[in-house]
C-alpha cells in the first residue's frame, strides 16, 4: 500500500506557514465539533419546528434518520481522512479524488458555509443578548453591538491558541448538555406527560415519516440536516491532532453519535412532557407571541424544563443558549481560518493566508474570517435588516445546503478515488458507504430546497411555507443558488491553478 499523504508541518518561530501540531485529542476535537452543532440554540430553534410544522412526535425520530445517515458518511469521510491529513479537509479529499478543480471549487463553497452559518450565529447572538440584557440589567443596547463585542473576543481567542479555544468550548458545551441532559432524565423519570412515555409515537418509522419526503416529515427531516451542521469540521484539526490517522475517524464516530442522542432525547423529552397526542398544537400554543405562532419556539423547551424541574433551571438555560451560540462562533471562526489557511498555502488564494503566529494559530486566517463576518454585520446593521428574520435565517439556510453540496462531493471522491488508485477498498467504507450516504445526502439536499422558504424566511408574501414547498422569493432563489455559483467559479479558479501542481508543495500533496 502506498505512503498516505500529509501536509503536517513542526511549528516554527512566531510569524511561521505551519500549524501547531500534537495539540488536540479525540476530546478536544470533539468539543469544536459538537460546540459547532450548538445543542441548545437546535432545541430552543429548530427542533419545535420539527414538531409543529413537521412530523409532530415523530421529530425525535427523525433526528435520529438523519444520524444514521451521517454516521454512514462518516465511515466513508474516515476512509479518506486515512489518506491525507489536510487542514482544508474537504479541499484535500475532493481534489484527490475528482481533481483540483473540483477540489478548490468545494474548499470555495465550504469557506461560503461556514462564514455564513458564523454571521447567522452572530446575528442570533445579538437579538438574544439584546433581549436578555435589556429585560433583567436594563441595559438597551442594539444587538450589533453586542454582535461586534462577541466578534472582537471570537477574534482574539482565535489568535491565542486552538487550545485555549477546545478548553473554553469544552467548559461551555459541558454546561448547555448537562442542561438537556437534566431536562430530559427528570421527564423520563417521572414517567412523562398525560400520554406517558410513547417510544412508538417517536421512534416508529409509520410515525417519523407521516405525511411523506413532501410532506410534514419532509418539514422535520430538512430541520434534523440542519441541525448537524458543523459535524465534517473533524477533519479540519487533523495536522493539529495527536496520531490523525486515528484521532480524525474517531472524534467524527463519537460527535455524530453525541450530537444524534443528545437531539434525540431531548426532543423526545419534549414530546414526552407536554405528551404526544395534539403535540403540534401545544407546541403552536406554547410558542405563541401576539398571535403567531412559533415566533418564540424557545419557550418550549423553557416551558418543559420549568414543569419539570424548576423555573430556576429555566432562567440558567435562557443564558446557556447565549454561551452556545458564543461557543458556535468561536468553533466557526476556526473552521474558516483554517480553509483560508490551506488556499492560501495552496495557492490558491494570497500566499499570505498561510502564515501562523508564534503560537502555530492561523493568525492571518482568523483577521480575514473576522474582516469578511465585521463587514456584513455592518451592512446589515446599517441597512436597519433584522438579526433574526435576515441575517439569521437567511444565512443559515445558506450554510447548510452549501455544507449538504460539499458531503455529496466527498462521497463521489472516495468512490472515486479508490476506485482508480490501487489502495486496498473495504467493501463498506469505500463502497457501500459513499453510495448510501450519497442518496441520503440527495434525498436530504432535495428536502432543504423544496422547503428552503420555511428554513430561511424567504417566501413570497401570502403563501404558506409549511404546506407549499418550492415556493420561493427571489432572495430565496439567489440563496439557493449561491453555492452552485460558488461551485462553478471554484471550478474556474481550480483550472487556473492546477498546473501549479510541480511547484507547491500542497497542490502536490493533494494529488499524490
Amino acid at each position: 500500500m502506498a505512503e498516505r499523504t500529509s501536509t503536517r508541518r513542526s511549528r516554527g518561530p512566531a510569524g511561521g506557514d505551519g500549524l501547531a501540531p500534537d495539540r488536540l485529542g479525540v476530546a478536544g476535537i470533539v468539543f469544536f465539533v459538537v460546540a459547532a452543532a450548538a445543542p441548545l440554540v437546535g432545541m430552543t430553534g429548530a427542533v419545535p419546528v420539527a414538531i409543529a410544522a413537521g412530523s409532530g412526535a415523530g421529530a425525535p425520530g427523525a433526528y435520529v434518520a438523519v444520524g444514521i445517515t451521517l454516521i454512514i458518511f462518516s465511515s466513508a469521510f474516515s476512509a479518506m481522512s486515512r489518506v491525507v491529513t489536510n487542514t482544508g479537509a474537504f479541499f484535500a479529499y475532493v481534489g484527490r479524488g475528482l481533481g483540483i478543480p473540483a477540489g478548490v471549487g468545494s474548499a470555495l463553497v465550504s469557506v461560503l458555509a461556514y462564514l455564513a452559518i458564523q454571521l447567522a450565529v452572530y446575528g442570533f447572538f445579538g437579538a438574544v443578548l439584546a433581549g436578555q440584557m435589556a429585560a433583567t440589567a436594563g441595559v438597551d443596547l442594539p444587538w450589533w453591538v453586542w454582535s461586534l463585542l462577541a466578534w472582537a473576543v471570537v477574534l482574539g481567542l482565535s489568535l491565542i491558541s486552538v487550545e485555549i479555544g477546545a478548553k473554553v468550548l469544552g467548559v461551555l458545551m459541558i454546561c448547555e448538555l448537562l442542561s438537556l441532559v437534566v431536562v430530559a432524565f427528570a421527564v423520563i423519570g417521572s414517567g412523562g406527560g398525560p400520554d406517558g412515555l410513547d417510544l412508538a409515537a417517536s421512534f416508529a418509522p409509520q410515525n417519523v415519516f407521516v405525511g411523506g419526503l413532501v410532506g410534514s416529515a419532509g418539514i422535520a427531516l430538512a430541520f434534523a440536516f440542519a441541525s448537524f451542521i458543523g459535524f465534517e469540521a473533524t477533519a479540519i484539526y487533523g495536522e493539529e491532532s495527536r496520531d490523525p490517522e486515528r484521532t480524525v475517524p474517531r472524534a467524527t464516530y463519537l460527535a455524530v453519535g453525541l450530537i444524534t442522542v443528545i437531539f434525540a432525547l431531548a426532543a423526545f423529552a419534549v414530546v414526552s412532557g407536554l405528551g404526544a397526542s395534539g403535540i403540534e398544537g401545544k407546541v403552536a400554543e406554547l410558542s405563541t407571541v401576539d398571535g403567531t405562532p412559533l415566533a418564540d419556539p424557545a419557550a418550549v423547551l423553557f416551558g418543559v424544563a420549568a414543569t419539570y424541574v424548576g423555573d430556576w433551571l429555566a432562567t440558567v438555560m435562557s443564558w446557556l443558549v447565549v454561551s452556545s451560540l458564543f461557543a458556535g462562533l468561536l468553533a466557526f471562526q476556526n473552521c474558516s481560518a483554517r480553509y483560508f489557511f490551506s488556499l492560501g498555502r495552496a495557492g490558491v488564494l494570497p500566499a499570505a493566508l498561510h502564515r501562523t503566529n508564534g503560537r502555530g494559530a492561523p493568525a492571518t486566517g482568523s483577521i480575514a474570517t473576522s474582516v469578511l463576518t465585521g463587514l456584513v454585520i455592518v451592512v446589515f446593521a446599517l441597512a436597519g435588516l433584522d438579526p433574526v428574520l435576515n441575517l439569521f435565517y437567511w444565512t443559515s439556510g445558506l450554510a447548510v445546503i452549501s455544507v449538504v453540496v460539499v458531503e455529496i462531493l466527498v462521497c463521489v471522491a472516495v468512490l472515486a478515488y479508490f476506485g482508480r488508485s490501487g489502495r486496498e477498498r473495504h467493501w463498506w467504507s469505500t463502497t457501500a458507504a459513499p453510495i448510501l450516504a450519497g442518496l441520503g445526502l440527495l434525498t436530504g439536499l432535495y428536502l432543504l430546497i423544496s422547503r428552503f422558504g420555511l428554513l430561511a424566511g424567504t417566501v413570497p408574501d401570502g403563501v404558506d411555507p409549511s404546506t407549499t414547498p418550492w415556493t420561493l422569493s427571489a432572495t430565496g432563489w439567489t440563496l439557493v443558488l449561491l453555492p452552485f455559483v460558488v461551485l462553478v467559479a471554484g471550478v474556474v479558479l481550480g483550472t487556473v491553478v492546477r498546473g501549479r501542481g510541480d511547484r507547491n508543495r500542497e497542490l502536490s500533496a493533494i494529488l499524490g
